[in-house]
């Protein structure tokens, strides 16, 4: 129905929020009572008054900062409310102020329990609306209140709006500006409700964090649902910052910008560090100043009443680097965290922020900005597990399961076990790769013609082809470890088996022990034996969830306090998986050793030393598998001992370097075992196969007199 706008028939009824019809427009929508009319978006309650002329309505002032000026046509429609229990509010937050701010006074209160009966009698059964003006008169002053956020009834559901009944709880703040000031609001009703009455973390796209989201709950949050008079008796300060670290892809910037979705108020301001840096003097402070200017002016009106803001800088630690470890020459970095120190936990500090920073180098971070005060809450967001994974899984398939384009015959629960040490973004890679090789089947090679979605499925196949194509940064290293066995291990007899056989049940046990959570495994022997094969072997073997190998081969013209890191950040990372191995290749060579002099870098040493020593976190374990051509070096150099086994890796004798070359399946073998008789001392299985592979002639066979020769050649 449209409806013109007209002044209210009196001005006593103009504090009632009702709109005003003439008997015969309330008849025609509805009649019998009061009807409910929806009119740009709010819900009013519509009264019949003999004073209003028939085709309009009668509005008070408050209602026409909405609705419009007298004259205007509005549609009007009748508004049926629902008739579940859900139509109820459980809560209603109201800001105050003076509709008139030339009656302010500066010295008047507003007792909380009274306005709130007032409110509930004088609006009871009426629909209040977010965003909704309304006013009422208290002690002979017209008080102008502002519906800043309802809640459905026992926190069962958010919405818009929702009717006012005598079980709804009445919130009061401060309007921004006002000097009206709010005593005697209970305990009860004077929660402040940041978070959303619903979220769900698999809806937001978060999986497998629920237990840091447990611990960022109680350190961070669970202080601000309280009343600030509970706090303050507490003397237990809100905390205001918090730093997420862990390694890449696990969820970081993800956990941050979520938790905005999950509370009410004001968006969260996302800050990417690098950008707060400037070449201009002083602009990168200016910058953080700027960051929290809204919250410092709110907190200067409203105090504890202010919402809470919250800011996030991503990669924080490209700006809170240790100070005097920049040498620039500007001090940027410096006064870049002496600002952000002085906004978090300054002379002036503010209460209503919370800082969450993100790193993968929490170890680059100033010291100030993690103690107590400032980014006092530290959580570690490590590789999700096998539950974690399986709801990180579900996230990324949803939208293709619900399209039916998800095979029946997947099965995420055996894809989440065989995904072991998968970061968050990796699984969503996997889901990806998955994703491609389902396309690259319906697309026909690129052929617009040959294109058939209709037969779309993302099959087990298809997962499993991409378990092989994602490798997990913190999984096992396998390119490098196959490429130190190559040929294989070739078994030279009973020594070199009951060698295997040991370290096998050293892993073995290791695994099943209660008590041992680190092991450590040095196979030493002259140069040539196959120590760092049989230790790739054993890495290859023991299907750990992390194996990474540590090679000379990788630190050419790298200095000793790269080398150092290099050594540190592997053991770091071997720390954060359930089940770790390191191979340390050739420790001579990783420690420069030379015998002039003698050599050897002090720095890599002591790096190795605490690094071997260092046990796992509990629940976690280790093992070291190490390989030395000198054990008498590593004797000097006091490393020899923090190694709980060491294996002797002996080079072959005349009748096992004979075995060694029946396995190589040459047709030829028996006419050069008199030759590897007449050998004298043992023989490096290297130089053997080196051998072997030099002596063999176009028709594939060993050519006795070249093979003699040439181990002649190879000092043998």
């Amino acid at each position: 129905m449209e409806l013109i706008l007209a002044k209210c028939p009196d001005q006593n009824l103009a504090l009632t929020n009702c709109l005003y019809l003439s008997s015969a427009d309330h008849e025609t929508l509805g009649g019998g009572g009061d009807v409910y009319l929806l009119i740009k978006n709010i819900v009013y309650t519509g009264k019949a008054d003999p004073r209003v002329e028939p085709g309009t309505i009668g509005v008070n002032s408050i209602q026409r900062r909405h609705l419009g000026s007298n004259g205007d046509v509005l549609q009007a429609m009748v508004f049926s409310p629902p008739t579940d229990e859900a139509v109820g509010l459980g809560t209603v937050t109201i800001a105050v102020d003076y509709v008139q701010k030339a009656k302010a006074r500066g010295d008047d209160k507003i007792d909380a329990d009274e306005f709130a009966k007032l409110v509930l009698s004088r609006f009871q059964l009426q629909f209040l609306t977010a965003d909704q003006l309304l006013a009422v008169e208290y002690r002979g002053d017209n008080i102008l209140m502002h519906v800043t956020a309802v809640e459905g009834a026992g926190g069962g559901g958010s919405g818009t709006r929702g009717m006012l009944v005598s079980s709804t709880e009445v919130l009061l703040v401060k309007a921004p500006g006002t000097v009206l000031s709010i005593s005697g609001q209970a305990a009860s009703a004077a929660k402040q409700n940041i978070f959303r009455a619903e979220f769900n973390f698999e809806k937001m796209g978060i999986g497998g964090l629920d237990k840091e989201f447990s611990d960022i709950f109680r350190r961070a949050f669970a202080s601000r649902v309280v009343p600030a008079s509970v706090i303050a008796k507490l003397g237990t300060p809100h905390v205001k910052g918090m730093l997420l670290y862990g390694p890449p892809g696990t969820g970081k910037t993800l956990i941050a910008r979520q938790i905005g979705k999950m509370l009410n108020g004001k968006e969260p301001k996302i800050v990417n560090g690098p950008e707060v840096l400037s070449k201009y003097v002083g602009q990168s402070e200016e910058n953080i100043r700027a960051l929290f200017a809204d919250a410092e002016a709110e907190y200067k009106e409203r105090g504890d009443d202010s919402e809470l803001h919250i800011i996030i800088f991503d990669e924080i630690d490209s700006i809170c680097k240790q100070r005097g470890s920049s040498r620039d020459g500007t001090g940027v970095h410096d006064t870049v965290v002496n600002q952000l120190l002085s906004k978090i936990d300054g002379v002036d500090s503010l209460n209503n922020i919370l800082i969450i920073g993100m790193t993968n180098r929490k170890d680059m971070m100033d010291e100030a900005l993690l103690r107590p005060g400032r980014l006092e809450v530290q959580v570690q967001i490590s590789l999700p597990d096998a539950h974690g994974r399986l709801q990180i899984l579900r996230i990324h398939t949803a939208k293709m399961d619900e399209a039916g384009y998800l095979d029946k015959g997947v099965d995420l629960e055996e894809l989440a076990q065989g995904s072991k040490n998968f970061s968050g973004a990796e699984i969503e890679g996997l889901v990806k790769s998955a994703s491609s090789y389902a396309l690259a089947r319906t697309t026909g090679g690129g052929d617009v013609k040959k294109i058939d979605l209709s037969a779309l499925k993302v099959g087990r196949e298809d997962f499993l082809r991409g378990l092989d194509e994602i490798t997990p940064a913190f999984g096992v290293a396998s390119e490098d470890l196959q490429q130190c066995v190559r040929g294989g291990i070739l078994k030279g007899g009973e020594a070199s088996g009951k060698l295997v056989q040991t370290a096998t049940n050293l892993l073995s046990q290791l695994q099943s022990s209660k008590v041992t959570s680190l092991l450590s495994i040095l196979l030493e022997g002259p140069p040539g034996t196959g120590k760092t094969a049989l230790a790739a072997q054993l890495a290859l073997d023991s299907q750990f969830n992390f194996s990474k190998l540590v090679s000379p081969n990788a630190m050419v013209g790298l200095n000793e306090n790269s080398k150092a890191q290099l050594i540190a950040k592997t053991f770091d990372d071997a720390h954060k998986s359930p089940l770790s191995l390191v191979l340390l290749d050739d420790l001579e060579r990783l420690l420069e050793y030379v015998r002039i002099g003698p050599r050897f870098s002090n720095v890599v040493l002591q790096t190795l030393l605490i690094c071997i020593k260092k046990q796992p976190k509990p629940g976690h374990k280790l093992v070291i598998i190490a390989t030395s051509s000198s054990a008498a070096v590593l004797e000097q150099l006091e490393l020899l001992d923090v190694f709980n086994v060491a294996l002797h890796v002996p080079p072959l004798s005349q009748v096992e370097a004979t075995a060694v070359l029946g396995q190589l399946g040459l047709p030829n073998v028996g006419e050069v075992a008199g030759v590897l008789s007449a050998v004298n001392g043992s023989i490096p299985v290297k130089k053997l196969l080196l051998v072997v592979e030099m002596s063999l002639d176009a028709a594939g066979r060993i050519d006795a007199a070249r093979f003699a020769a040439t181990l002649q050649e190879a000092g043998l």
